[in-house]
Parts: structure tokens; C-alpha cells; sequence
């Protein structure tokens, strides 16, 4: 190659490396610039630094659904305002040690933490450490909204620069420990301190610091009252935090660390009505994404679906009436009333223990537990699937007899088979049975399906399931049941049960948070299942819970006690509705024993109390009935053969039921039954007839071979005496004497046959009764809800 040739070739690698660089260094350029502008945006956008928000962050402000202000947040404020230089170093640095432990030496913001903490979230998750100052909590905590975006954390870094340039870090520090909510209504280390421990800042100690410390992360996940175990943990991992940055030594640490909590406290607490829906609304805005903080000190607006009235009506029968006489003080209940056509929930009864609403997050038994709901689960994982997928009419007919499934026979609460019944009547009389039997007709996973569209998820759908027999890992609350039984009272839509429809941020920014409707089931089952829930109420098992002339249905529910209780249950439940108001509730203990149950009498409170408040929400409303919509079919049925009725039927015999419109009339009826449902059970019984009518033969052979040899032993003692006395005419004797003998075992055997037949045909007789339709006279409803009534649940 000549060398013009590598001239002109070098010439050209410089040329494109030149034209590298500036195209390179104009893109940087340009992002440069172009970040440069957001970021200026983003700057300019920022709010100005306030005096005023630095001194005293606003609380977030509840209303109720009629736009009227009901509480703080918190409860009652409690603020004590502090000077750092009355804040022990101790004190000081344990909030420095666990928050920003180079507090000290940073402008603001901590590029070092920031970069840990990015690799933190890189290798233990998004979220496992923060890389936010004390100074850029402040700001957080008083000048800006809760979201979690890049505009707002550019923001939170510039004002904390401000800051930094503006206050020294004692004044930080002091707004720092002014500002932060430590829980039960304290703002700051001051009101902390003496609702935590009845004490001055000054006088706290290093174990009640490191307590108060750990608490603005979490003030409810960490409240040394309600979970104090958890608590000591926040209180340790602070004390290390201390001894490792040097603040204190591993003795003192460990001294610390030695202390019990419970020895530490001593709470003050202020009383909320409103606490229980209060607590909720918290439960639901963090679940949604907001930080606890900002719930506390970001001066938000919450509006929430609180009805006030329903609400002080619940807390008042909660505690108990004459009406409502409660067995003892452990006994507890849980309340959920909400709107049934859009899920809003306007009163919470959590706990029915007065000193428990003196304490913030306390446990809630209409939000909290997971229990089984017995046979309230019918309409949800039986007959509403049945209908939905298989069109079941509501005179479905479905054998009530002995049931055995995987080695576990199944039973009714009154011990008793009730031959063929129609889905209604074993609805309404609450059979076990006939429900299990209803389950296993339906598809793999239908069942849960149609659960999960009504917002209660299952791991597992065992028959056992059918009746509320649901295993650990499942269980259900007062809230799940409201929220899925107002999809039968709202035409098959269903509402994710919400206590906030709105959030107002400082900024101006508006946030519905109102719970969207979607279809869970067609129109005609909503309808069939709550026509079926309107009998319940009426003639059935929740008589106790009817309220004159207001059009409603539902359901009750109880649960099978432990091993050595055998007049009561561990649940006591009842959920109903009408077109306005869906009401679930439960009642029962938190452990059960032989000492603590709920007996028969005890059953009855759960229907009371629905009776009460749904009877007090209801007062001032027109509550219009059901409305039959044109997919579903009122069809007369004659009873004695199962046809349609003609118009030669007597009315004694006629009995309405619903059909789904399209499907098939019944001309004549034939269940539909899998054999796999029974078919072991149907064997077992016809092995022990068999083996019954064997053994009765066996029998009657044993006899007569005994009196045959006792008639021969006579005959020859007989012929003996005789022969002695004259043998001349012993002959002539002898068979005078057999013919009556022989008449006599005629005559016996005759009665033996006869009596074998007359069993057969008792036994072919009853055997048939099983297998017969309802009978043709109606059944006396007031011996019925008598009868009801005495057996108080028929689950």
C-alpha cells in the first residue's frame, strides 16, 4: 500500500472519530440541556418554604358521607412543642442513629445513603432501605403530597438544600422531633413521651428513646400497646443501631434491651366514638398506597362514607340492651353495615369491649378475623353457583339421605334424612346435605370461581367447604360476607366494599378512591338465590331476624364446636339485606373452650343485633322489594308429582317456584344426581339388609331345629311312660299324640313366615318412603317455626 493511499485512510479514521466526539458531546449536551430545563421545571414547580408548615404540619381532617368534619385523623391532637436543648443526647441521637446517622455531616441530601440504598433495592428488593434525610423527611412531611414519583423526590431534594442553608441542624433537628406522629394522637416528642410514659423529654431514658424512635416508621404496625412483641424488636433494632454508630455502648445497649415495655408504659388515651371506622379508613388508604405518615402530618382531606347516626346506634347496641342481653364481657361481635348498591360502608362494629376504643388500632372483629361462616356460605359456594352455571330452577329436587364422602359421614343439624326436597326447602331449613350434594354437581373450580367474583378467594373448595366447614388457611369476615351478599340484593353486581371516596391533597390534587361495579353474576341467580333468603327470613331459620313490613333476605350460620361441647357452637352468624342496606354480623369468642361458647340461647344475639340496626338504618327510608327481572320464570308446580300444575290441581297442592327463562318445564320429575355422590353409601345399605334378612333366616332355622329336637325328646319320654303302663295300646297313644304335635310346628312355622313377611314388607315399605316426593298437605308453618325456633340454627 503506497503511502498516499494510508494518508488518506488515517485522515478519514480522524475525521470519524472528530465526528464521534462533538455528535457525542452534543447529546450529552442536549440532555443536559434538556435536564436542566425539567429539572428547572420541576424546581419552579416546587412550593416555597413556610415558617408556619415547618412549626406546625397540618393533621389530615375526616368527614363523614355528608361532607361534615367528624375527627382528626389521629383522634384528639396532643401536642406539646419541645426545645432541642431540653432533649437529652441520648434521645437525640437514637433518632439520629436509626433515621440519618450522618445527619451531621451531609447539606441535605446524603449521596452516600442514597447510593446504599439504591444497591440495597437493587440486591434485596425495591423498598428494603430509603435514602431520605431528616431534613428531607421534614420537607416530605410539611410541604408536600404522598406520591411516590421522580417530580416530587427532585423537589423533596431541593427544599432540603434550602433548608440546610437556612436552619442549623439543632433548629432541623428540634422541627424533626416537633413534627413526627408517634401514634394514639401525640405530635412530637413531647406529647410522646407523656402519653407513652406520663414524663417530661427530660426525663426519658435510653430503653424509652430508643421505644419513641422506632415508632414514626410505623406508629400502628409498631404501637407498644397493641403489639408490644413487635415493638420490642423496633426497640432493639434501634438500640443497635445506637451501639453501632458509637452512640452507646454494647453494655448499655444490652441493659436497655433487658427492660420490659409493659413496665415502661403508662398510656393516656382519649376516646373516639368514631374510632373503629376511623381505624379502617386508615387500614384502607395505606393498603392503597399511602404512606402512614402523610396520613398523620400530610393535611389531607379524607372523605369517607360514615354515616354518624348508624354508626352511635352500633356502638350503642354493641355494648348491649335489654334486648340484647350479651353472656359476658368476653363475648365479642363484629358488625360491617354498608349500602347494598354501592358498597359503601356506613357504620363498623369492631369490638364490642368499651376500653378497646380508647385504644387506636385496636383489633377489629368486623374487619379483622377469618372465621367459618357455616351455612351463610350456602348461597355463595352452593345453590348461587348451581343456578349460575347449571340453571337450576328453584324446585330442584335433591335426596336428603346418608351421605358419606372419603370415609366422613356428613349429618343435618336435626340427625334426621328428609327424603326428596326441593333446593328452596333445603335452603330454608338450612340441610347440610342436600348443599354438599348441590356442590359436588358443579364443575372443577366453579364454586370458587363464583366465590372469587363476589370477593372472597379460596385456596381450597372441599366439600367439606359446602357447609362452612372451612380449613385454616381460608376464613371469613363480617366485611367479606357484606360485601358479597349485597351482590345478590343489587341484581348480580358486585361492589368491593370502601369506607373513602375521596382524597384532597394540600396541593389541590383530588384522588376518588370509590370502589368500581363489575358483573358477578347474572340477574336471574341474584334474584332466585335472594327469593329462596326471603323464606329464610320468613319461615325458616332467621325468623328471629324479620322486621315487619320491610321486604329483606338472608341468611344464618353456625359452626360446629370443639371435642366436649355438645349443646353449642364456636360461630354465631346472620347476614341480610334489603335493596338499601346489607348488614353482616358475628358473634362468638376469640378461643373457644368447654368454658366459653356459644350456646343455643347466645345463637340468637347475632339475628338480634342485625335485627336492631338494620331496623334503625331503615326507619326513615322507603325500602322498595325485590324487583323479579325477565330472565327469570314463576312457574306453579303441582307438588304431588312434580309437573307443571293444571287447572285441576287443588291449591292445597300447588307450590310456586322460579325458573330460569329458556330452560325446560318440568312434565314430570326425574333427579339429576351423580352415583359418585352417594353410591358407596347406597351399597353399604343394601350389604346390611341383606346381611340383616340373613341372619333373621339363620335364625328361624336355630329355632325351629330346637323345637324339633325338644318335640323328640318329649315324644320318646312319652312313648316310654306309656309302655310301662300298657304296652297293648302305647301304638295307638303314640299317634294320637303326633298329630297334634305336627299342628302345632305347622302352626309355628306358619307364624314365623308370617311374621318374616310382615318385616319385608316393612322394611320395602320404608325403603319406598325415602324415595316419595314431599307430600301433598303443606306443613303448618307456625308448628315449623316453632319447631325452628327450639333447634335456634338449622346448620
Amino acid at each position: 500500500m503506497s503511502k498516499v493511499t494510508m494518508k488518506r485512510s488515517t485522515r478519514r479514521k480522524q475525521k470519524r472519530f472528530i465526528k464521534f466526539i462533538v455528535t457525542t458531546f452534543l447529546i450529552f449536551l442536549s440532555l443536559f440541556i434538556i435536564g436542566g430545563i425539567s429539572l428547572f421545571a420541576l424546581i419552579q414547580d416546587a412550593p416555597e418554604l413556610s415558617e408556619d408548615h415547618l412549626q406546625n404540619p397540618s393533621t389530615s381532617v375526616i368527614y363523614d358521607k355528608d361532607g361534615k368534619k367528624v375527627a382528626n385523623i389521629a383522634g384528639i391532637e396532643h401536642r406539646l412543642p419541645i426545645s432541642i436543648d431540653d432533649v437529652p443526647i441520648e434521645v437525640q441521637n437514637a433518632f439520629i442513629a436509626i433515621e440519618d446517622a450522618r445527619f451531621q455531616k451531609h447539606s441535605g441530601v446524603d449521596l452516600k445513603r442514597i447510593a446504599g440504598a439504591l444497591l440495597a433495592n437493587l440486591e434485596e428488593g425495591w423498598g428494603a432501605e430509603g435514602g431520605s434525610t431528616i431534613t428531607q423527611q421534614v420537607v416530605k412531611n410539611t410541604h408536600l403530597s404522598p406520591e411516590k414519583t421522580f417530580s416530587r423526590k427532585v423537589q423533596e431534594a431541593y427544599l432540603a438544600v434550602q433548608m440546610e442553608q437556612k436552619y442549623s441542624k439543632d433548629q432541623i433537628l428540634e422541627m424533626y422531633l416537633n413534627t413526627i406522629y408517634f401514634g394514639h394522637g401525640a405530635y412530637g416528642l413531647g406529647a410522646a413521651a407523656e402519653v407513652y410514659f406520663n414524663k417530661d423529654v427530660s426525663d426519658l431514658t435510653v430503653s424509652e428513646a430508643a421505644l419513641l424512635a422506632g415508632l414514626p416508621q410505623r406508629p400502628s404496625g409498631y404501637d407498644p400497646i397493641k403489639y408490644p412483641e413487635v415493638a420490642v424488636d423496633r426497640r432493639d433494632i434501634v438500640l443497635s443501631a445506637m451501639e453501632k454508630h458509637h452512640f452507646i455502648s454494647s453494655e448499655e445497649a444490652e441493659e436497655a434491651k433487658n427492660i420490659e415495655i409493659e413496665s415502661m408504659l403508662s398510656p393516656k388515651q382519649e376516646n373516639n366514638s368514631y374510632q373503629e371506622f376511623i381505624d379502617y379508613v386508615i387500614e384502607e388508604l395505606i393498603r392503597k398506597g399511602f404512606e402512614e405518615n402523610q396520613l398523620y402530618n400530610g393535611g389531607l382531606e379524607i372523605y369517607t362514607t360514615l354515616d354518624t347516626d348508624a354508626q352511635s346506634f352500633t356502638n350503642e347496641v354493641m355494648t348491649g340492651t335489654d334486648t340484647i342481653p350479651f353472656p359476658d364481657e368476653a363475648f365479642k361481635a363484629g358488625v360491617v353495615l354498608m349500602d347494598t348498591k354501592t358498597g359503601a360502608i356506613r357504620a363498623i362494629g369492631g369490638n364490642r369491649d368499651p376500653e378497646s376504643k380508647e385504644i387506636q388500632r385496636g383489633f377489629n372483629f368486623a374487619t379483622d378475623i377469618k372465621r367459618q361462616p357455616g351455612s351463610t356460605i350456602k348461597p355463595i359456594l352452593d345453590y348461587g353457583p348451581a343456578i349460575e352455571y347449571n340453571k337450576w330452577s328453584t324446585y330442584q329436587q335433591i335426596k336428603d339421605e346418608n351421605l358419606e364422602i372419603d370415609g366422613k359421614e356428613f349429618k343435618n343439624y336435626d340427625g334426621s334424612f328428609h327424603g326428596m326436597v326441593s333446593m328452596r326447602e333445603a335452603l330454608v331449613k338450612s340441610y347440610n346435605i342436600p348443599a354438599i350434594k348441590t356442590f359436588l354437581e358443579l364443575e372443577d373450580d366453579q364454586a370458587k370461581q363464583f366465590a372469587a367474583n363476589l370477593g372472597i378467594d379460596l385456596e381450597h373448595a372441599y366439600p367439606s367447604y359446602a357447609i362452612g366447614g372451612f380449613g385454616d388457611e381460608d376464613g371469613i369476615s363480617p366485611l367479606d360476607m357484606a360485601g358479597a351478599y349485597a351482590a345478590f340484593g343489587n341484581n348480580g353486581k358486585y361492589h368491593e366494599p370502601y369506607a373513602v371516596t375521596k382524597v384532597e391533597h394540600p396541593t389541590g390534587e383530588v384522588q376518588p378512591l370509590q370502589s368500581e361495579e363489575i358483573k358477578a353474576m347474572n340477574d336471574y341467580t341474584a334474584y332466585m338465590v335472594t327469593d329462596m333468603l326471603k323464606d329464610v327470613v320468613e319461615e325458616g331459620t332467621g325468623t328471629l331476624a324479620k322486621i315487619d313490613g320491610l321486604p329483606m333476605a338472608g341468611k344464618t350460620g353456625t359452626t360446629n364446636p370443639p371435642e366436649g361441647i355438645t349443646n353449642g357452637s364456636t360461630d354465631s352468624w346472620f347476614v341480610g339485606y334489603t335493596r338499601e342496606y346489607t348488614a353482616a354480623v358475628w358473634t362468638g369468642y376469640e378461643t373457644t373452650s368447654t368454658e366459653q361458647f356459644v350456646s343455643q340461647e347466645d345463637a340468637r344475639i347475632s339475628r338480634l343485633l342485625f335485627k336492631e340496626i338494620m331496623s334503625h338504618a331503615s326507619q326513615d327510608i322507603e325500602t322498595a322489594d325485590f324487583t323479579k327481572p325477565a330472565s327469570v320464570e314463576e312457574v306453579k308446580i303441582d307438588m304431588r308429582n312434580g309437573k307443571v300444575a293444571s287447572n285441576y290441581t287443588p291449591s292445597s297442592s300447588i307450590v310456586t317456584e322460579l325458573f330460569v327463562k329458556g330452560t325446560t318445564m318440568p312434565t314430570e320429575y326425574i333427579p339429576v344426581q351423580k352415583n359418585t355422590t352417594n353410591e358407596k353409601a347406597k351399597q353399604q345399605k343394601e350389604k346390611a339388609k341383606e346381611q340383616k334378612q340373613i341372619e333373621k333366616k339363620n335364625e328361624q332355622e336355630k329355632k325351629k331345629e330346637e323345637e324339633k329336637k325338644e318335640k323328640t325328646e318329649n315324644e320318646a319320654n312319652h312313648k316310654k311312660e306309656k309302655q310301662q303302663s300298657n304296652d297293648k295300646n302305647a301304638s295307638n297313644h303314640d299317634k294320637k299324640e303326633e298329630k297334634p304335635d305336627e299342628d302345632t310346628n305347622n302352626k309355628s312355622e306358619q307364624k314365623d313366615k308370617k311374621e318374616e313377611n310382615k318385616e319385608d314388607s316393612k322394611e320395602e315399605n320404608d325403603s319406598n318412603q325415602t324415595e316419595q316426593p314431599d307430600s301433598d298437605e303443606e306443613p303448618n308453618k307456625e308448628d315449623e317455626s316453632k319447631k325452628t325456633d327450639e333447634n335456634e340454627e338449622g346448620d
